[in-house]
């Protein structure tokens, strides 16, 4: 009665919290997948050259995308909101059960109790309600690509990678997933998931050649159908270079960025895959997808959420070094609570003095989780650094050992964890 009464209360005060306090969009996005569906199935017309009316907003995913949409053209509208959300639902608490599984099981929680109160945090974190109130498809993405990683490639399975290739050819971003495997040398994952993608979209161009020949010659060069890149809501790295130096994008910054970003996470992905740490691996990938991308509207980042999920593993791990617990909590909490918060949208146009920071919050605390996100090391460290014989044993196939990381994450790693190495303690580095 205590757990079902706290988990009552709990959906009271996010309930609360998102009546003041969430953006009601209107199943924006969705509406213009329904438009673009119903002018180019019931009335012919060219989906690429479809605007949802009085906006200059269009269709902008690939063909493949499109011909999976294409039911949305038989169906009403109300029909269309009630199948959106209860895909976005069901996908999130499938992700919530896959990264929070373990965490549940270690800490002997009943997984109704604990899937109460996650799905509830979850509808309080902006990213994720912005997906459900645009009806966006971020979270199905995620669904395809956490599936895939946790349950296919981690085991060495014949089929690990389909579930990133399938997101790939649906969204295109995604296949940062692909540069990761193929980074972590899953050879045969990366060849599938090219493989899957590549024929999705061949799929799609026999179908479809018309619009297929129209999107990759054309819709995906054009950055005007999807907005501004210094607008509040792109909280990738141009965005955050294009809201400094704006009307200057100074486009040479910003590639030394992506350049100095992917470098950090090649190292630290390597380390997370070779330490059998892969919640950390898919995570660290994610939130660099994120920031390397042209465009990264705020509902987009539902791809920070393993990241804040490890951080909140760690929070919870009583193996952990109290303080290193206590700096883990304070960064779960702060992160959760900002990724809550809306804080960019206060300094709207308001890039000087705070709003500087402000207006850029989530880039910036994407670029702290890049550098500060815990990475587990096996007990048995020599077990962990002994390369797997078989594609099939537990956490899959081991990379090389890797260089030690460079000064500068040593010392991040020492300010942001604490440096407690006793025998037993797992230790994290950066």
């Amino acid at each position: 009665m205590k757990k079902t009464l706290t988990v009552v209360a709990v959906w009271a005060v996010v309930w609360a919290f998102l009546s003041v306090s969430a953006a009601h969009n209107g199943f924006f996005d969705l509406k213009v997948y329904y438009g673009a569906m119903d002018y180019w199935v019931n009335r012919g017309g060219d989906i690429y050259d479809y605007l949802t009316p009085g906006t200059p907003y269009g269709f902008t995913y690939p063909p493949f995308a499109a011909m999976l949409m294409t039911p949305m053209s038989l169906i009403g509208w109300n029909t269309a909101i009630f199948i959106s959300v209860t895909m976005n639902v069901l996908a999130m608490l499938a992700i919530l059960t896959w990264l929070l599984g373990p965490v549940i099981k270690r800490q002997g929680w009943k997984f109704w109790f604990a899937m109460g109160v996650a799905m509830a945090m979850a509808a309080a974190f902006e990213p994720v309600r912005e997906t459900v109130n645009f009806g966006q498809v971020n979270i199905l993405a995620l669904f395809l690509v956490v599936a895939d990683v946790m349950l296919l490639v981690r085991g060495g399975h014949k089929l690990g990678g389909i579930g990133i290739g399938l997101a790939t050819a649906i969204k295109l971003t995604p296949g940062i997933f692909i540069v990761y495997l193929i980074v972590t040398r899953r050879w045969r994952a990366a060849a599938v998931s090219a493989a899957t993608a590549t024929a999705a979209t061949w799929a799609a161009a026999t179908l479809a050649p018309d619009a297929s020949r129209v999107f990759w010659t054309d819709a995906v060069w054009n950055t005007d159908r999807v907005g501004s890149p210094t607008f509040v809501s792109n909280q990738a790295l141009t965005g955050l270079v294009g809201r400094i130096f704006n009307p200057d994008p100074m486009k040479p910054l910003w590639l030394l960025l992506v350049l100095i970003t992917l470098a950090v996470w090649y190292r630290r992905s390597r380390r997370a895959v070779k330490n059998r740490d892969e919640v950390a691996g898919l995570a660290l990938t994610g939130v660099v997808g994120c920031m390397v991308s042209p465009i990264t509207w705020i509902h987009h980042l539902v791809w920070t959420l393993p990241a804040i999920v490890v951080l909140f593993d760690y929070a919870t791990d009583r193996s952990l070094d109290p303080r290193r617990r206590r700096n883990l909590a304070i960064a779960f909490g702060f992160s959760f609570a900002l990724l809550c918060s809306r804080t960019p949208w206060a300094f709207h146009a308001k890039f000087d003095g705070l709003g500087l920071i402000g207006g850029n919050a989530y880039i910036l605390l994407m670029i702290g989780l890049l550098f500060g996100l815990p990475i587990r090391e096996p007990a048995d460290t020599g077990a962990s650094q002994r390369p797997a014989t078989e594609p099939g044993e537990a956490g899959g196939p081991a990379v090389e050992d890797v260089p030690d990381l460079v000064e500068i994450d040593q010392k991040v790693n020492a300010a942001f964890h604490g440096t407690d190495t006793r025998p037993g303690r797992p230790l994290v580095e950066a």
